[in-house]
């Protein structure tokens, strides 16, 4: 693997590094357990889980809320 300097960065044009910044975070997944979550953060998506199941009803799904958020545009 060859090492990427700032300068190399630069040289490049910004679709080329818009694009290397997407597959940098795209990569971030491929290894979950290098960023373990806080306890604070683990406390919240448990209150979320547990306030889900109580009321599964409530919220809306990914594809409304997605179609909600593009109409705003």
């Amino acid at each position: 693997m060859s090492i990427l300097t700032k300068t190399d960065i630069l040289n490049l044009s910004i679709s080329e590094r818009i694009q290397l910044a997407e597959d940098i975070w795209d990569s971030i997944p491929e290894v979950p357990d290098s960023l373990p979550l806080t306890e604070d953060e683990k406390a919240e998506l448990d209150r979320r889980l547990d306030a889900y199941h109580n009321n599964s009803n409530e919220g809306s799904p990914w594809d409304i809320v997605r179609e909600r958020i593009s109409n705003r545009a």
